[in-house]
Parts: C-alpha cells; structure tokens; sequence
C-alpha cells in the first residue's frame, strides 16, 4: 500500500516535529483517517522529505533524506488563460518537474487579475501545486509568482535559456538548443498567440524563438508539452 504524504512548510517543522496545519490534520485524520502511530511521509516542498510517525497532533520525524536535483531547472511563464485551464497547467507541469511558474498578463488574455483578485488566484495555484506535488512524489513544490507583466516574467537567472514558443516561424525546439544550462525560461502565449510586440519584447530580452511542430495547440497544452520536452532534453526523461 502507498503510503501516506504530507507536506509540512519548513516553519512548521523544528527539530525532529513537524505541525501540520489544520488543513493538513483534517486530510490525515478525517480523509485518510490515521491514528496515532501511523506511518507517514513527510515532505518540506524545498526538497526535503521524513520517514515520521503521526502522534495525533503532530508528525515525529526520522531521518532527512534530499531529493536528486534536476539536470536543469524549468520555468514555465504561461499567459493567463480562462476558466480552469490555468489550474491544469499549474498541476500537470508541477507533475512533470517545472521548478518555477509565471503566469502573465497577455495583451489577448481573456482572464484579467489585478490586486487582490490576482494574489487570491495565486494563493489558489500555490495549494494545487502542493497537492500535485503531494500526489506525484515530488518533495518539492515549484514557486508559483501572483500574475506578472511580459517584462516580469522574461526575468530569469544568468545562464538560463530564454524560449518564446511561437507557432509561425519558430525554429524547431531541439535544433542548437544549448546542453549544460543551468536552466530553461519557456515563455508560452495566450490563445491566438502573442502579438508582434509582444514577441519583439521577446527577442529584445534574448529569446529564441521555437515552436512545437506542425500542429495548432491550445495554450494550455502547449505549456504542459514544452515542459515534458525540455525535461526531456535536459536529460531528466532519459
């Protein structure tokens, strides 16, 4: 039998006890309904994770063990898109190993958050990718930014590679991309694509642009196939 998962924030973990909130209690003791004894995995989201034994309140660790790092860090900057599709993308390239993710405010978003509305929604995809994270194994939990501008979200650390996934006129993904980065921004437009000065903003903060193949994919699923594929040639898919 698999056993249980939890994630526990590093502030709520001293020593050898971690406190679940009460969010994290209720899954452990009213879902999963664990008394106390119970075995239990527990994982900090920063790559950390416990063999520990629920006592009915709280968790009492083992040893820590880290997770491998990643050949190469991804980073998805996705345009927001409508309904629930964000929230797919947040979970499924949470499950394929995307370390950051950027929602962004595209001039042809149908979605608009600002202010409140916008930390809100990003409080929403924080807990999705923790739960995606708890269910798939992972022992950490990619950083999901509130909305940012194009600007903000083409920001990325030195060495990494700069994508723009454009279907008309991109070069193929794979042909010169550069081995041994350090990572991969994947900078993916809303539906209809970005717009031309959109994609010059791109160009001028040292994108190239690539595109997927042949086919017309929606936006959500073109972000969730360039992070399988950049996982795949960073290595981390064999």
């Amino acid at each position: 039998m698999t056993r249980a998962r939890i994630f526990v924030p590093p502030e709520r973990i001293a020593g050898t006890t971690a406190k679940p909130d009460p969010a994290g209690l209720h899954h452990l003791v009213d879902v999963l309904r664990l008394g106390p004894g119970a075995a239990v995995e527990v994982f900090d989201g920063r790559g950390n994770a416990w063999e520990a034994t629920f006592t009915g309140a709280s968790l009492s660790l083992g040893e820590r063990r880290q997770a491998p790092r990643a050949s190469a860090a991804v980073w998805v900057a996705f345009a927001l898109a409508k309904g629930e599709k964000a929230d797919w993308v947040v979970q499924k390239t949470t499950e394929l190993g995307a370390a950051r993710l950027l929602p962004w405010r595209a001039e042809r978003s149908v979605m608009r958050l600002e202010g409140e509305r916008a930390e809100e929604r990003a409080r929403r995809w924080r807990r999705i990718a923790a739960e995606a994270a708890r269910q798939c194994g992972r022992s950490d939990v990619p950083e999901v930014s509130a909305p940012v501008g194009l600007a903000g979200a083409l920001q990325a650390p030195p060495g990494f590679v700069r994508l723009a996934f454009h279907g008309e006129g991109g070069t193929p993904l794979a042909e010169g991309l550069p081995r041994g980065a350090p990572g991969f921004l994947a900078v993916i437009g809303p539906e209809g694509g970005m717009t031309p000065r959109e994609l010059l903003l791109c160009v001028e903060a040292g994108c190239r642009v690539v595109s997927l193949g042949p086919r017309v994919l929606r936006a959500e699923t073109a972000a969730i196939a360039a992070a399988a594929l950049l996982q795949h040639l960073a290595g981390d898919f064999g």
